[in-house]
């Protein structure tokens, strides 16, 4: 793929790590997806999610750029299970806490270098275009940026709906649960399966 990805022109090389950051997240990228959707959750106001999803891409943002640099790296079989124990951690916390605690964007920023390690890992897989190093490095994240907002637009369309039944608390509930359990059995599946 690399060499035909070096034989492009730069806008092709834009296009093609755009797609592919996007389609990481949807549809490949349940445990993103699902990390998104926990996030939403207790977001009552799209401010309070605006800080989180600022957090968690600033944080990503670095650790892909220092992974695919070669100046981070952790193996995939410790950063998997990383990245589920953080979907399984949030969607516990939004059990506790009916409200998105204060301390939270804190908490998802450093989630967020954690998943950065695991989109690094997809491109180290993928590989960067050479000669289009940075404009390639950019476009797959603002890839997985369109993705997490697609799944936010999507969430919101969604939450007119349930909020006007009066279920926002049963489906952040609900929601919760099933993400947690979603996220601890990846953990055991990542480190023991």
């Amino acid at each position: 793929m690399l060499e035909a990805v070096n034989e492009q022109t730069l806008w092709d090389v834009i296009a093609l790590y755009l797609e592919l950051g996007f389609i990481h997240i949807l549809p490949r990228g349940l445990d993103h997806i699902l990390f998104v959707i926990a996030l939403f959750l207790t977001s009552a106001r799209i401010r309070d999610l605006v800080w989180q999803i600022s957090a968690f891409t600033l944080a990503h943002t670095i650790t892909l750029g220092l992974a695919t640099t070669g100046h981070v790296s952790l193996p995939g079989s410790i950063v998997e299970p990383l990245i589920a124990l953080t979907i399984a951690f949030v969607a516990i916390e939004n059990l506790v806490f009916k409200d998105m605690p204060r301390w939270r964007p804190a908490m998802i920023f450093a989630f967020g270098l954690i998943h950065g390690l695991g989109f690094a890992g997809v491109l180290g897989e993928l590989g960067l275009a050479e000669q289009n190093f940075i404009a390639s490095l950019i476009s797959f994240n603002i890839g997985v940026e369109l993705g997490q907002l697609a799944i936010i637009a999507a969430l919101i369309i969604l939450r007119l709906g349930y909020h006007r039944l009066g279920l926002d608390d049963a489906v952040r509930r609900a929601g919760s649960v099933l993400i947690g359990l979603a996220g601890i059995w990846w953990a055991v599946e990542r480190v023991f399966l």
